[in-house]
Order: structure tokens, then C-alpha cells, then sequence
């Protein structure tokens, strides 16, 4: 569990930041993101591997995954599938990042077990929305 200290008032608050899985095969991709992600306050895991998804989902219990849809290794059809099917993994929101950008490619790859979508190019203001958003809906932001 990532914490970052909080200080208000002479105290120390201990936050839970966001934990996001983050796959592109393609290295700056990976890298660029990451980068914006952790300028919003995230914490990321990063792979370039498809093939690893799982394990790392199952290991790190992430908040959220960001996942582009056309991989080298194995296609983002087959990682969506595995991770919609593990009990570990399944509630786990995921989010298609890809260059797909016509309606009927968004209606699909939502009917194929994403959560949520968002094109390349993609805007800072967009992305950051939508991760909030995400996480608003699984009840990250609650108070508690």
C-alpha cells in the first residue's frame, strides 16, 4: 500500500494515494504516462508485457489499470478476459487507452469488459478526469 503523508495543522495524515497498473508495448507511451501519472499524485506499476498483467494485478491490487488495447505479446481482448475472470482481479476497474477512436470502436471494446475508454491523443485534463471519475465510482475518494 503506497502512503504519502498529509500535513494539516501540526498533523500527520496518512493518505492512501491511487495505485495504477499501467501497459503500453510501446516504451515512451509507458514512460509519458507514467510521468502525468505521478505529476497527478498516483502511484505506478508499469509493463510493457502484456503477458504479465495478471501476476502483477494479483500481486498489487491495483485501484485501477490503464490498458492499450493492441499489445505485442498477447492481445488486450485476452489480458481484459483473463483479468475479468480471476476473482482477484474482477472488480478491478480497466480502462482501454487506445489510437481505436471511432464510436464503433469504443462500443466494442466496452462490450468486450472495459470499464471505461479513452483515445490517443488524449488530453491531460481528459485523462485525469476520467481516472477521477473511475475512482470516484469504486468509492476510492469516500471519506471514511
Amino acid at each position: 500500500m503506497n502512503m504519502e503523508p498529509f500535513r494539516h495543522k501540526h498533523q500527520h495524515l496518512w493518505v492512501k494515494q491511487p495505485l495504477i497498473l499501467v501497459v503500453d508495448d510501446d516504451e515512451d507511451s509507458l514512460l509519458l504516462l507514467s510521468q502525468i501519472l505521478k505529476v497527478f499524485g498516483f502511484a505506478c506499476i508499469n509493463t510493457l508485457q502484456g503477458q504479465t498483467v495478471l501476476n502483477l494485478a494479483k500481486r498489487y491490487q491495483p485501484d485501477l489499470i490503464l490498458l492499450d488495447v493492441v499489445l505485442r505479446d498477447i492481445s488486450g481482448v485476452e489480458v481484459i478476459q483473463q483479468l475479468k475472470q480471476h476473482p482477484q482481479t474482477q472488480a478491478i476497474p480497466v480502462i482501454a487507452v487506445t489510437a481505436l477512436a471511432r464510436v464503433e470502436d469504443r462500443e466494442q471494446i466496452l462490450q468486450l469488459g472495459w470499464d471505461d475508454y479513452i483515445s490517443k491523443p488524449y488530453t491531460l485534463e481528459g485523462l485525469e478526469g476520467l481516472i477521477y471519475r473511475t475512482l470516484n465510482q469504486i468509492g476510492f475518494y469516500q471519506a471514511s
